[in-house]
């Protein structure tokens, strides 16, 4: 018997299908399914995954979808061929962009306009005693269904072993005979296998937000929604065996498959009359004029030359030509903005003004970007403005029109602390336990071991479903957000090629597709990426010019200045792009960067590729004495001499294929590719042998073969690109400078940019004040919305001595104050600047209309300071009513000498710091720790400039505030934590037993005692911690931001 199961679900259908599109295709051709359809609730957001399952087994992989109808009854669509795909495409487009995100309303006549090319199996969703030919499902089969589909309708018959089902059976054989409409069987699937039944039952509870018990009505009365065996089929349905081979008739009628999708790329992108390589050479040539105005080199020629020749040869002049015109339109809005990743291997790329790197002077590999031999379409991000990359999406949308332009969506998963809070409670255990077992989520135990220590056994009858559930949904979908900036844009319609859904944000739509589905059917997209520190960048930029009166941008920022690369490799990095981090902090003073190739250089080595590849101690010790790098031949010289023998570029690894073992450009990435994620065993088996054996035919020995062989399975899936880190070094090197000579508009320019970074405001306002830059809390009259430079109050003279030219203070703005609208104080600003400064509270609340809460935030925040009011008597002020222009004014009658009572006590110093840190997160007047300093002193503990004239291998004692928690992927279980004191920061190392041993403290309390070994290797200092002890007590109530795990 053959068989083709129509009616599946996966659990993209969210909360209602219990098993993945990989097992649902992979059970099917067990059980010797001829095909499976996978039909997911108004949606295709699964399918690429089942068709990428199915392409190397013996199983017809049919695409559909259910859809649930308002006016009439629900039914399955099956697209017949490319052109009703489109049609059902458009149809679930329309559903999903008439309503909110998550929902799809659709009507009868929708599926009437959309219906070409379609075969439809409706769903008599009915009690068996009113399946008779005399109800209206029976007349909406003979008149309206018939009429639209006619002989391309069929009657879905699925029944799951009830009590009824041979009546059920028979009473629809009589429907579809009566009306003429062919009875066909389906299965109404919801998972591969029963067991999971239990999975099933428990997205049920989800989604009715109750516990499993409750939801009884939405499960089903038994594990009958699971792929059935064939004999189990021929039994169910013995009495219509004609039904059971319709499922190969029809499967025999749906003859689309994924891969007919042809991806077209807008073409109007060239002016009249010019094609679109006509266009690319102009603008190519002119850029590379732009570029070298005193004549273009040879070398650039030829790759210009051999670069367009492929672009022309694999169809792609209109993508290059869009990402040219979207940065185009971005610098005519004086948006910053920059490619990188492999794009940044292009001088294509270069010349157009896409990228900053020149490949010609980096000797980057254009096949790592673009080549003959890979079948995959190129990929070319580009970072704009964090804050104002919606410019530039809106620009795409207007230009192409949403139904041609949409973002790549990507699938939110249940994660497992997501997955612990949501099962917890469908089986009703208790909040506590809940909450115990998820915040032990981030440790390594076992998950048996954490739900023990939370206290639940896992061996009981509750614990045994519990983990089986936790680690079933784990990793399921979720819903579907949007990318971070992946934007698909078609020559016609988008949604012909994919449904289009309106995205959560307002203005923006989605398709149900993610970035892995796209490269899996070759779909190219653009990514318009959103960078924080481009923002920062350019409003230091604004900064310097306002109040510097001297002009700066990335093109002009002076290269190769020593006191940039001397606070560099001091690693006073704090709030610079790339190499702010703990992990590069230690590597500067060891490194020594003194040159952009070295901040290159700096970007990649501190990555997973090179540390498990064990390359950054070989280059290391070969940096302190290069004349004693030895090199197999100059060939290999020509790939390593600029690292010294030692590869730390994935452009490295596959050049070393090539002139090692004779590899083409395009076989060196495909062997890479192989050895990343989706690894083969066989694949890569095989690119093993073919590069030992060039290799020994290029006389190289077999050790030398195999030890290449090693390295680049090491960059394999960890390998970071020369071209992206050349990308990156540009932004490291421009952040740097600004840091070093206008640390004041540097860190506005930060601050204003929040978020971002590693660093809270506080850190970057500590260590601008460390570097001589003067702070001033928010204000009502001295603050706008966003922070500010004044002129300086004091005379300063360590910026002098460090160079810097913090010539202007900084005015904190009244966006730091938590709690307070833009638009109150917008509306503040905006009556300051018209009506002059604030002589008081009444006249600020007089002048505004200020509420009560606004007025009490202000209060908190210590915003009265001009006023001569401190914050106590502030905030007593504003507890008067509301004010409403009906009623007398707040404060009525009253002398500014009698508002305030005598009784009044100051707050005492940790009160102030208290307050600050809950208003604004940080605080000027003094540092939490120094308030508790005589204490610990008494405990024996040292300060952070203490640390600097200790021996190595000293035990120490220090304590201060969690700033940063990482645990890199590299680390075997390692965390390194950051503490701030009042004299500067300490690094922790956190070995894993000692992590385990104090997980509750070390993963919740922001405040830390550490006892340790104090470790100075070449200038880095850091403590070993041994014992962790709770410090919160002494600063309870603190609101301290800590960027953890990024």
């Amino acid at each position: 018997m053959q068989y083709v199961e129509l009616h599946c679900k996966s659990n993209f259908s969210f909360l209602t299908g219990a098993s993945h599109p990989d097992e649902l295709v992979e059970r099917a051709s067990e059980l010797g399914y001829r095909g499976l359809a996978l039909t997911d609730e108004s949606s295709i957001a699964g399918v690429v995954r089942g068709h990428a399952a199915a392409k190397d087994l013996e199983l017809q992989y049919i695409v559909g979808t259910e859809v649930h109808l308002t006016d009439a009854p629900s039914m399955v669509l099956w697209p017949s061929d490319r052109a009703a795909y489109g049609q059902m495409c458009r149809l679930i487009s329309r559903g999903r962009m008439r309503a909110e995100k998550g929902i799809c309303q659709l009507g009868w006549q929708d599926v009437i306009e959309f219906s070409s090319g379609l075969l439809a199996g409706l769903l008599p969703q009915a009690a068996t005693n009113q399946l008779t030919p005399r109800t209206p499902l029976s007349r909406f089969l003979r008149t309206q269904f018939r009429e639209v589909f006619n002989d391309s309708g069929y009657l879905l018959c699925e029944v799951h072993r009830g009590v009824d089902d041979q009546v059920h059976v028979q009473r629809l054989r009589e429907l579809s005979i009566a009306n003429d409409v062919p009875l066909v069987v389906g299965g109404d699937v919801h998972y591969h296998t029963a067991d999971r039944m239990l999975m099933h039952d428990c997205l049920s509870a989800i989604q009715n937000g109750t516990n499993i018990e409750k939801a009884h009505e939405k499960r089903f009365h038994n594990s009958q929604r699971h792929l059935r065996s064939l004999k189990d089929i021929a039994d169910l349905y013995r009495d219509i065996p004609e039904a059971i081979e319709r499922t190969v008739e029809i499967a025999e009628r749906c003859q689309f498959k994924l891969s007919e999708l042809r991806y077209e790329y807008p073409e109007e992108i060239a002016p009249p009359g010019m094609s679109l390589l006509e266009h690319l050479k102009r603008l190519t040539w002119e850029g590379a004029k732009a570029r070298w105005p005193d004549g273009v080199p040879e070398k650039v020629i030829d790759l210009l030359r051999h670069e367009i020749q492929i672009i022309q040869e694999l169809n792609y002049e209109a993508y290059f030509l869009t990402v040219w015109d979207m940065v185009r339109f971005a610098r005519q809005r004086n948006i910053l903005c920059q490619g990188r990743g492999s794009a940044a291997n292009s001088t294509v790329c270069y010349c157009l003004g896409i990228t900053n790197v020149d490949p010609s002077q980096s000797d980057l590999l254009f096949e790592r970007f673009v080549s003959r031999e890979r079948d995959e379409a190129p990929d070319i991000d580009v970072d704009f403005e964090h804050q104002r990359r919606e410019e530039v999406l809106q620009y795409l949308y207007g230009k192409y029109g949403r139904d041609r332009a949409g973002l790549t969506a990507t699938v939110t998963t249940y994660r497992t602390k997501s997955a612990i809070r949501d099962v917890g409670k469908t089986l009703n255990i208790s909040a506590d336990t809940i909450d115990s077992i998820a915040k032990l989520s981030g440790s390594s135990a076992t998950f048996l071991e954490r739900c023990l220590e939370g206290g639940l056994d896992p061996e009981s009858e509750l614990g045994q479903r519990f983990v089986y559930l936790v680690t079933t949904l784990t990793g399921f979908p979720r819903h579907l957000s949007q990318h971070v900036g992946g934007m698909v844009i078609t020559a016609g319609s988008l949604c012909e090629l994919c449904p289009i859904e309106n995205a959560a944000m307002e203005a923006r739509t989605i398709i149900q597709w993610n970035k892995d589905d796209l490269d899996e059917l070759g779909i190219l997209k653009v990514d318009v990426l959103a960078l924080g520190m481009l923002s920062a960048l350019h409003r230091c930029f604004d900064l310097i010019s306002k109040h510097h009166d001297r002009t700066l941008t990335l093109g002009t920022t002076p290269q190769g200045d020593k006191a940039t690369y001397d606070m560099i490799c001091k690693a006073d990095t704090v709030g610079v792009f790339q190499i702010e981090s703990r992990a590069q902090m230690s590597m500067l003073p060891r490194l020594q960067p003194r040159c952009y190739y070295d901040l290159v250089v700096e970007v990649a080595i501190v990555r997973p590729g090179p540390i498990q590849g064990n390359m950054v101690h070989p280059y290391l010790k070969a940096r302190e004495n290069p004349q004693a790098v030895v090199y197999p031949n100059e060939a290999i010289r020509g790939v390593l001499e600029k690292t010294l023998g030692v590869p730390i570029f994935q452009e490295q690894a596959m050049r070393l294929a090539v002139v090692a073992a004779g590899f083409t450009p395009g076989e060196a990435d495909q062997l890479r590719r192989a050895m990343a994620a989706w690894r083969r065993p066989g694949l890569i088996d095989r690119f093993r042998t073919k590069l030992l054996e060039g290799m020994r035919k290029k006389n190289f020995t077999a050790a030398f073969a195999e030890h290449v062989f090693n390295q680049i399975r090491g960059f394999g899936e960890y390998g970071f690109p020369e071209s992206h880190a050349a990308s990156f070094a540009l932004l490291v090197y421009a952040s740097c400078y600004l840091k070093c000579h206008y640390p004041d508009a540097f860190c506005v320019a930060l601050l204003n940019s929040q978020p971002m970074g590693f660093y809270a405001p506080a850190q970057l306002i500590a260590d601008a004040q460390k570097h001589g830059v003067e702070v001033h809390g928010v204000d009502i009259n001295l603050s706008d919305w966003e922070s500010t430079l004044e002129p300086q109050q004091k005379a300063h003279t360590q910026q002098k001595e460090k160079g810097a030219k913090a010539s202007h203070a900084i005015r904190l703005g009244l966006m730091t104050i938590r709690g307070l609208q833009a638009k109150t104080a917008l509306d503040l600003i905006h009556e300051r600047q018209a009506g002059g400064p604030y002589i008081s509270m009444e006249d600020l609340v007089r002048r505004t209309g200020l509420g009560k809460t606004p007025l009490a935030i202000l209060a908190d925040a210590n915003a009265f300071e001009s006023l001569h009011v401190d914050r106590r008597a502030a905030v007593w002020h504003s507890l008067g009513q509301d004010h409403n222009p009906n009623q007398q004014p707040l404060f009525a009658d009253l002398n500014e000498t009698e508002k305030t009572p005598d009784a009044l006590v100051p707050m005492t110093p940790m009160e102030e710091v208290h307050a600050d840190y809950d208003m604004t997160g940080l605080s000027l007047k003094a540092h939490p720790i120094s308030l508790v300093r005589n204490e610990l002193q008494t405990r024996r503990c040292v300060t952070s400039k203490d640390l600097d004239h200790l021996r190595n291998g000293r035990h120490v004692r220090v304590a201060g505030l969690i700033l940063l928690r990482q645990k890199p992927s590299t680390a075997k279980g390692i965390v390194f934590a950051t503490m701030e004191d009042e004299t500067g920061s300490i690094n922790l190392v956190i070995f894993k037993a000692v992590w385990e041993r104090f997980f509750r403290i070390a993963r919740t309390s922001n405040a830390w005692l550490v006892d340790g070994k104090l470790e100075n290797r070449k200038g880095v200092l850091h403590v070993v911690v041994g014992r962790i002890t709770d410090l919160s007590q002494e600063v309870i109530g603190l609101s301290v931001c800590s960027r953890d795990f990024h």
